[in-house]
């Protein structure tokens, strides 16, 4: 008995060892691929400056050139979580479509990873987004803020569909080209975002977190008077320190980084208008929600409450992630993107 005691005893550090060894190296693997992700980042952040300097302080890069068309090699351990071959899909073009004060730059993790497994991603600036040198203070209206989006759906082949992607208050926009080209969309997937029911306001949805519209826009230090004080406010952006709070609470620093020197004010006309939808075109598209389970900017239960009042076909969940999972969350939100395309 005491041998067999003395004999466990000296097995145990062994196994702690090893045990040790195994989650060294499982933190080397996360760490290698984390870097990785990271070096486009910072990639990204030099073109930035080089465009600021170009384009009149503009500070994000269109990721619709060049960038986009570049293939990259993927960790393995990445990679494999993952099909290897969806070349049985009929639709693989997904359009990403950013969010409030975000541009195309913000979807650099998910364009590589939809890349590399063979899908087609397509991402634009909204108008005043991004590069786009419209003045935000000017873009008064959601089918103007949304023209880049609209612009391309018009232009797609009768026989050719795609994917919508919206992330936060580019759910509006995806309602919005729902309404307007059902036909062309094969399915709407709305990230945290603005899924609205018929006449409501995309700003409603975030009203238990900013108040009221009337006194959001009355009372708030954050917006922004583009026709003179005397007017009616154009626009908002939140200080740095808030904006950080509530968009980035999960995201690596590298990339909080990059969304500091890049998000632009936000044109107030297009998230306070009612939107009008009609039961036989929005009401009969194909629509997917995924929720983000530590978001500040859109609570969970905001978000449970979007999808019990304006029902998706399926609902998807990130735990850990914060109001941005292409930042927080790529691979989770990627592995949700691909499965959903899946979907027949």
């Amino acid at each position: 008995m005491g041998n067999r005691f003395i004999c466990m005893s000296k097995k145990e550090p062994k196994e702690n060892g090893s045990r040790s060894k195994r989650v060294n190296r499982s933190q080397r693997k996360m760490l290698a691929e984390d870097e990785f992700l990271h070096r486009q980042a910072l990639s990204m952040a030099i073109h930035q400056h080089q465009l600021s300097q170009r384009f009149d302080g503009s500070m994000s890069r269109r990721i619709n050139g060049s960038t986009s068309s570049r293939r990259t090699t993927l960790p393995e351990s990445v990679a494999k979580q993952v099909p290897e071959n969806l070349d049985n899909l009929t639709t693989k073009k997904f359009i990403l479509i950013h969010g409030e004060g975000f541009g195309a730059w913000c979807w650099y993790k998910t364009i590589t990873l939809l890349e590399e497994v063979g899908l087609l991603p397509i991402t634009f600036d909204l108008k005043g987004s991004g590069i786009d040198l419209t003045d935000s203070n000017s873009v008064a209206t959601l089918a103007e803020y949304s023209k880049p989006l609209i612009d391309y759906l018009k232009n797609l082949p009768e026989d050719e569909k795609v994917i919508l992607v919206g992330h936060s208050s580019g759910g509006a926009c995806v309602s919005y080209a729902l309404e307007h080209f059902p036909q062309k969309i094969s399915k709407a997937i709305f990230i945290c975002a603005t899924m609205v029911s018929k006449d409501q306001r995309p700003f409603d949805v975030f009203a238990e977190e900013l108040g009221s519209a009337e006194d959001f826009m009355q009372q708030s230090k954050f917006m922004i008077h583009g026709n003179g004080k005397d007017q009616p406010p154009t626009g908002f952006m939140f200080e740095k320190e808030q904006m950080k709070g509530l968009y980035f609470n999960q995201s690596p620093a590298k990339d909080v980084a990059l969304a500091m020197v890049s998000m632009r004010p936000i044109p107030l006309g297009p998230i306070m208008e009612k939107l009008s939808l009609s039961p036989e075109k929005y009401g009969t598209s194909r629509r997917f929600f995924i929720q983000t389970l530590d978001d500040r900017a859109l609570s969970p239960d905001v978000q449970e409450k979007l999808v019990r009042e304006n029902p998706p076909e399926r609902v998807f969940k990130i735990k850990g992630s914060d109001h941005c999972p292409f930042f927080s969350k790529p691979t989770s939100l990627h592995k949700f993107l691909v499965e959903i395309a899946q979907i027949p």
